[in-house]
């Protein structure tokens, strides 16, 4: 008697890298059925916690399960409950983070003229008031609320601001550093969470200071990683931002040796076509280790 061959489930769709099985529609639509009256946000941890999806610190992943399950409705593959409450955009609705007083008199002179310098990371303590209030105030893109991981510093001269850095997610999908890394899209989607993006970096008006912006990169290049893991479980093994050059020319990067991937796309991540809707630019990356390349090679 022959072997008997199994056929394997079919995949419905692929979201942030699980694949969703036929099985699996079936098993969301029963949940929604068996909780009626429940919120589109309730289903979703109710999801995450029976199949056990977590982030590395233990948290439900139910910001993507919800994502997930949206999809699926809109594919009528499965059908979700009636929206209960649409929160306000954040970027459309969002209150400015109100003004803090700060000691603006100049700050100059050679770098070591100011030393020590503490970096602090503030995200969920007091003094994340006062960061969010100085970039909305001082940064030519003001604050903005980050979504997903992300951690923000304060860099003190005493009791003094001088500096505020922000970090947060990669975006998942970048030529030029995919290309320089040299992942596979399996690779890029296990391991985009070992990345971290730079997304503001700001010296205060007031401080006049040569080589402070390059210092302070050097710095967190060290310190960083830790810093993550502390917050989110799990380390970072390079780091990237883009550099405007119709604005800047990124010279405190390259004096901190990151080095220049070349130019984006100028797609937004909705874009429909491939003609640029936006600015170009400058992709710069560091690796934090020699072995990036292998670590973030790696599935599994």
């Amino acid at each position: 008697m022959g072997a008997i061959d199994t056929v394997p489930p079919m995949v419905v769709t692929k979201y942030r890298g699980r694949e969703v099985t036929q099985e699996d529609v079936a098993f969301i639509q029963v949940l929604i059925d068996q909780n009626p009256g429940t919120s589109r946000r309730a289903l979703s941890k109710l999801l995450c916690e029976a199949w056990d999806w977590r982030q590395d610190n233990g948290h439900l992943r139910d910001m993507v399960c919800r994502g997930l399950m949206l999809n699926l409705h809109r594919a009528d593959h499965i059908r979700l409950p009636p929206v209960k409450r649409r929160p306000p955009n954040n970027i459309v609705a969002r209150k400015k983070p109100e003004s803090v007083a700060v000691d603006q008199s100049p700050i100059t002179g050679p770098l070591r003229e100011i030393q020590p310098l503490a970096i602090r990371q503030v995200r969920r303590l007091a003094e994340e008031r006062l960061f969010d209030a100085l970039m909305e105030e001082h940064h030519y893109l003001k604050y903005t609320r980050p979504v997903g991981e992300h951690l923000k510093f304060l860099v003190m001269h005493g009791s003094r601001p001088i500096a505020c850095l922000a970090f947060s997610s990669a975006p998942r999908h970048l030529g030029p550093r995919d290309r320089f890394i040299g992942w596979s899209k399996e690779d890029r989607l296990a391991n985009i969470r070992y990345l971290a993006y730079n997304t503001r970096f700001l010296i205060l008006p007031w401080v006049q200071v040569p080589h402070l912006a390059s210092h302070l990169l050097g710095r967190m290049a060290r310190t960083l990683s830790k810093e993550w893991e502390a917050m989110y479980s799990h380390p970072v093994h390079y780091l990237e931002t883009f550099v405007d050059p119709a604005r800047f020319r990124g010279t405190c990067y390259r004096a901190a040796n990151w080095i220049s991937l070349g130019l984006t796309q100028g797609l937004g991540k909705d874009a429909q076509t491939k003609d640029p809707n936006r600015s170009l630019k400058e992709v710069m990356g560091y690796p934090l280790t020699r072995r990036f390349r292998e670590i973030l090679s790696h599935v599994g």
